[in-house]
C-alpha cells in the first residue's frame, strides 16, 4: 500500500500492549500504513487512560496532534501537549497517560506484528 485514507482505516479496541493491561477506558488505535521499515498508527487516549510500563524491540516516536500526556521514558517524566513529540528508545521501559482527551501519531521502526503487540 503506498497511501491510506484515514476514513478507510478501522480502530482497534486496545486492552493490552505487550501483556501491560491499558487502564481506564481502551485505547483505539487505527494502523494508518505500513512500510517495510516502519509502521504509522493514530492512537486515541480517552481523559485518565493509559499505557502502563512496558517495553518492546522497536524503537517508537510520538507526535501529540492535540490533547495532553504524560509519558514516562526510563527515568524521565515527560508533560507534552499539541505540537511536542518524544521517542521511545528500544528495550527502555516507558508508561503514556492521558491528561485530557487526547489523540497522537505514532511510527514504530520496525514495523511489530500488532497482533503481538497488542495482544490479539
Amino acid at each position: 500500500m503506498k497511501a491510506a485514507h484515514n476514513a478507510d482505516r478501522e480502530p482497534i479496541a486496545v486492552r493490552s500492549i505487550e501483556g501491560a493491561e491499558v487502564y481506564g477506558e481502551a485505547l483505539q488505535v487505527k494502523p494508518l500504513i505500513a512500510g517495510d521499515a516502519m509502521t504509522l498508527l493514530e492512537i486515541h487516549y480517552a481523559a485518565g487512560s493509559g499505557a502502563q510500563p512496558h517495553a518492546h524491540d522497536h524503537e517508537s516516536v510520538i507526535y501529540v496532534v492535540h490533547g495532553r500526556i504524560k509519558t514516562q521514558i526510563g527515568t524521565e517524566t515527560h508533560s507534552l501537549g499539541a505540537g511536542d513529540a518524544c521517542r521511545h528508545p528500544a528495550g527502555e521501559t516507558h508508561a503514556v497517560e492521558a491528561l485530557e482527551d487526547t489523540v497522537i501519531v505514532e511510527i514504530k521502526s520496525p514495523p511489530p506484528h500488532l497482533g503481538d503487540l497488542f495482544g490479539k
